[in-house]
């Protein structure tokens, strides 16, 4: 009988001690909204997490805890706040939380970004670093680029000829988008004729947006096997395309190797790569070859598409700037000649353009979400091990006490400034930060520049209609909720008074 009180008196010392724990930690957490039985703040985040979390942080401060159904997710919103997560104890919070959408075809198994850091993920960082995205690679295929913003000026010529309105975001979409295949694979995947680019746009985008939206089975573990809301099964299908289509690329390229080996070259990013698995790398074979396009495309065609919609976007809603950078293309490039991406050095207010674009309209608001790693004190607050943490993107790019007239298109600000987005600067991370920054970013602004510089510099732009609405849509990417479309001209028009509703 003594034993068992001993039993039970041990029990209730246990039971009060984790409850003291439980207690201490949540006290310790950073403030934020008061959850809802079961679902917690699931409610908060509407249809636009981006916005609604940013006007949380603004009651509740630059770093914010949440309980989503069973995750506590924690939210920095300022960049002091996001140097700590992504520089001072990145260490800790390196890895991911993987959403369920990317188990569909199990990609989660091999996606580069979610990849838990180790060996392996560091060894496919180094190849990309090395073999993809250097300086002296990039600059050894910089024709090939060229050639297809060529062939984006001609198309842009064609739909003037015809009188017709050009739809900005699906001409970059196909114009990024064969500049990536091209850099990569020595073809355009996107038919000059057909209509297949529109398709892969789609298709990325599902992916985009499958993968960006709240999914009740990544809140409750105990739902992924039922896929409530279908995510998983639509992700499933875009995946599906994408790993078809490059396999199919990739065996054609394997079997034109086995019947021409002396054309056997680094001649473009799939010959690297299959060169590097024929060397026996573990890290590198043709499913993790393949698998690592999906990633390249669908990160590198959208987001980037995205972003020159943005900034024509705004652009248009502003022409007094649209008309400073056509002057500096036109003293730095001259007129009647093409851009190239050598002249990105000699152009800061392009430059300034694209960074100011970035700051209001980050292309991925909300980063790639990461995982805490071990309990970490951050300014007298406790992350706890296993919490979700998000870094939102979008409201560090209009925190008004970090920058003036935060909602207003000004690339003026970044004149004379240090301020980049390499990683360094953390009132501007659209790329992310630390260990786990965008590793195609090098390629990614090459091409912004390119194709950006090159629809200021050889059209006059007017809007189709003489208004343009600023909304977005929420994904993993933002994107405009309305395709910008806009008449090309060779003339200077005669700008209209825009009015631009935000």
């Amino acid at each position: 009988m003594d034993f068992c009180n001993f039993l039970l008196c041990l029990l209730v010392i246990w039971i009060s001690r984790q409850a003291l724990l439980y207690f201490v930690r949540s006290k310790r957490l950073p403030p934020g909204p008061k959850p809802l039985p079961i679902i917690g703040n699931l409610l908060e985040l509407g249809e636009k997490p981006h916005k609604s979390l940013a006007k949380l942080s603004k009651r509740f401060g630059p770093i914010m805890s949440l309980k989503l159904g069973q995750v506590t997710t924690i939210v920095v919103s300022s960049a002091s706040m996001a140097k700590e997560v992504l520089q001072t104890h990145d260490q800790f919070f390196s890895n991911r939380t993987i959403p369920d959408s990317l188990k569909a075809c199990k990609h989660d198994e091999f996606c580069l970004p979610f990849l838990p850091v180790s060996t392996r993920w560091k060894n496919l960082r180094k190849i990309c670093n090395t073999y993809l995205f250097s300086g002296k690679v990039l600059n050894g295929n910089q024709n090939l680029r060229n050639k297809k913003v060529e062939e984006l000026l001609a198309n842009v010529t064609e739909t003037m000829s015809k009188g017709e309105a050009l739809d900005i975001g699906r001409a970059a979409f196909k114009t990024t988008l064969n500049l990536l295949s091209t850099t990569i694979f020595s073809l355009d995947l996107a038919d000059p004729i057909g209509d297949n680019a529109r398709e892969l746009k789609g298709t990325v985008w599902g992916i985009l947006e499958e993968v960006g939206t709240p999914n009740l089975a990544d809140y409750f573990p105990f739902l992924k096997k039922i896929d409530p809301q279908g995510i998983r099964k639509r992700s499933t299908i875009h995946l599906a395309k994408l790993i078809q289509l490059f396999n199919q690329i990739i065996n054609k390229r394997l079997q034109f190797r086995r019947k021409m080996p002396g054309s056997i070259s680094d001649s473009d990013m799939l010959d690297t790569l299959v060169n590097i698995s024929e060397q026996n790398c573990e890290d590198m074979d043709k499913t993790r070859i393949g698998r690592l396009f999906v990633d390249l495309f669908v990160a590198g065609t959208d987001t980037t598409s995205a972003t020159v919609e943005w900034a024509m976007a705004e652009l248009l809603s502003n022409p007094e700037i649209l008309s400073k950078a056509k002057a500096e293309l036109d003293q730095v490039i001259g007129k009647g000649n093409q851009v190239k991406e050598s002249d990105t050095a000699k152009l800061p207010y392009l430059q300034a353009i694209i960074k100011e674009t970035f700051r209001l309209h980050p292309a991925v608001p909300l980063l790639l979400p990461r995982r805490a790693e071990a309990d970490v004190e951050i300014s007298g607050f406790t992350v706890p091990k296993g919490a979700q943490i998000l870094v939102n993107a979008w409201a560090i790019g209009r925190d008004s006490s970090m920058w003036e007239n935060p909602n207003s298109f000004k690339p003026e600000r970044f004149l004379g400034s240090d301020i980049d987005v390499r990683g360094q600067s953390f009132e501007l991370i659209p790329f992310g930060s630390g260990r786990r920054i965008c590793p195609g970013l090098p390629l990614a602004m090459r091409m912004l520049y390119l194709i950006l510089g090159s629809l200021i510099h050889s059209f006059a732009w007017e809007l189709e209609d003489e208004k343009i609405t600023m909304d977005d849509k929420f994904g993993l990417t933002l994107q405009l909720a309305q395709p910008l479309r806009a008449l090309p001209s060779s003339l200077p028009p005669a700008y209209k008074k825009l009015r631009c509703e935000s």
